[in-house]
């Protein structure tokens, strides 16, 4: 049930109410990274998932049941592709340290209802600090470094995020490739990333596998992900990403390889049960999928990435992380084509992977060594922006009874 009733000590007011016979919930309407999405108080939320799906469905202006094939989303805050159709519900919990805020990221889709609770996402949690210091939700300096601990529920992985300001409280500012302009710098540190939703870096056992006579590696640091020559499907790995969408032939090959590695890598549903071949190849999160290539401007690598139903206009981070790591594999798909990656040592050392992209380069950072001929990585780290696009309320016109009186229950306690 909700934890607590009452709103952070922040200088927004975090509660329903009702405006003109309609009830209204607090939102930050955020962009971290290349995507946006919205990150809600959960205290506010409903515990039961029935009505908490409701809700997000509502927001986000997608169908409560069937399917809505070309829905523009014009009823909600979410705008068609996977990247900006993501909410983020987010609290506060003690920990022996201090607080750290603890997330929730569900994925929604443009035509349908289904959510996916199965992964977190690398860009949108890089709004999560801003969100936490832009609602008063913890006590941060204001100025000089702020770093904030996030644990995400959706894969267990601990994320160190830092900020920075100046004696006059202004963000030190970043850019970054897919965004215009400089923002908000956020720094994330990816704690023990290996293995978070399958438990092993390698969940097939095998450094490559061959599906459909394609050679991939299935690799799992930060989200797991199927990674592939480009060559072998006949490109290059930089193609434009609307040329790749739209050859039929490609997409069915890669889909069918992907569902094939899914079932492979042994992925589960958030209930820990195996998910099924029709499962996977509904799911727009998992197992991600790319297709690499020799690297043309000054990068180790060259890649396009898919989410996996949709293509990436750029490059998610957590999947950057992923691909950063497997270029440190020997003999996988993605070694065998970088260039110029520094080897692993026998102590942990930093080593920076940059990953050409559709938008520019996505610099990506692996903490590893290599021990007892294994490697060991301890943490993966990327640099983001992130943007307050907006805060406000917003009126649930179509709340059923049952929603309504769920979201009324804090203010009752």
């Amino acid at each position: 049930m909700h934890e607590s009733s009452n709103p952070p000590a922040g200088r927004h007011n975090l509660s329903c109410r009702f405006n003109h016979g309609v009830l209204e919930i607090p939102v930050h309407y955020m962009r971290g990274g290349t995507s946006t999405g919205v990150v809600i108080w959960e205290p506010l939320v409903p515990s039961d998932e029935q009505l908490r799906a409701e809700l997000l469905r509502h927001l986000m202006g997608v169908p409560q049941s069937g399917q809505a094939s070309g829905n523009r989303q014009v009823s909600g805050l979410g705008r068609g592709p996977a990247t900006s159709n993501k909410v983020f519900l987010a609290k506060v919990e003690a920990t022996p340290s201090g607080q750290r805020l603890v997330s929730t990221l569900a994925q929604l889709a443009s035509s349908h209802g289904e959510i996916d609770w199965s992964v977190n996402c690398g860009n949108m949690s890089s709004s999560l600090p801003l969100w936490a210091i832009d609602s008063g939700m913890l006590d941060t300096p204001t100025s000089g470094v702020c770093e904030i601990e996030i644990k995400n529920t959706n894969t267990g992985v601990v994320t160190i995020s830092r900020m920075q300001r100046d004696n006059d409280g202004r963000f030190t500012l970043a850019e970054i490739p897919g965004v215009l302009g400089a923002f908000p710098q956020v720094d994330l540190f990816l704690q023990s990333p290996v293995g978070n939703k399958t438990g092993s870096l390698l969940p097939t056992g095998s450094v490559v596998d061959v599906i459909q006579g394609i050679e991939v590696s299935c690799v799992d640091v930060a989200v797991p992900m199927v990674i592939a020559a480009a060559e072998s499907f006949g490109k290059t790995g930089h193609e434009a990403m609307a040329d790749l969408e739209s050859d039929a032939a490609f997409n069915a090959l890669l889909r069918s390889v992907w569902v094939e590695a899914g079932l492979k890598m042994k992925l589960r549903r958030r209930d820990g049960e195996l998910m099924s071949r029709e499962e996977i190849e509904r799911s727009e999160t998992i197992p991600k999928v790319c297709i690499v290539g020799a690297p043309r401007n000054g990068g180790n690598i060259s890649v396009r990435y898919f989410t996996p139903q949709t293509g990436h206009s750029s490059m998610a981070v957590s999947g950057g992380c992923c691909l950063a790591a497997a270029c440190l594999l020997p003999g996988s798909t993605a070694n065998k084509v970088a260039v110029g990656v520094n080897e692993i040592g026998e102590a942990f050392a930093d080593i920076e992977v940059s990953i050409e992209n559709p938008a520019g380069k996505l610099d990506a950072t692996v903490t590893a060594k290599r021990s007892l001929g294994q490697i060991d990585i301890s943490a993966a780290a990327y640099r983001r922006s992130a943007q307050v696009l907006m805060r406000g309320d917003v009126p649930l016109y179509g709340a059923s009874a049952e929603l309504v009186q769920a979201l009324l229950k804090p203010l009752e306690d």
